[in-house]
């Protein structure tokens, strides 16, 4: 079962800000309100994660318009999988996450790339880490 770790809220939270900021420092836009319930239930039941499917419609929809602003694939057009790699040294994924990129929902997308960004060890977090800011990826 797919789940929205509390870092992907907060940073949601933050992008909304920053789009739609408050006008008198205090109220804050239906997005962040939306997103922000969820993220203090999850900090009130020391939760990690939201299951995608209970996520309310609001907070999903404020989620998903962060996530559509976020790059989609972790790759930098170095692939080894295709060489026979378990996992990529250029993108960090596995060769099933590779093939089935195109297929898998943005929560699942959002999972693989946490997990490559914690592990830091694919040439996109170091060697060719300009490269990914570039935004040059296949």
């Amino acid at each position: 079962m797919a789940a929205i770790h509390i870092t992907d809220i907060e940073a949601a939270i933050n992008w909304w800000r920053a789009k739609k900021p408050s006008s008198d420092g205090l109220a804050a836009c239906a997005e962040v309100l939306a997103l922000a319930e969820v993220y203090g239930r999850l900090v009130y039941f020391r939760d990690s994660e939201c299951e995608e499917e209970r996520m309310p419609e609001a907070a999903m929809t404020a989620w998903l318009a962060w996530y559509a602003s976020t790059p989609d694939a972790p790759c930098i057009a170095i692939c080894s999988t295709s060489q026979g790699d378990a996992l990529c040294k250029g993108c960090g994924r596995s060769f099933d996450e590779v093939q089935h990129w195109p297929i898998l929902t943005p929560v699942e997308k959002r999972i693989t790339w946490r997990r490559i960004t914690q592990e830091g060890t694919a040439w996109r977090f170091n060697r060719y880490a300009e490269r990914a800011r570039e935004g040059k990826t296949a």
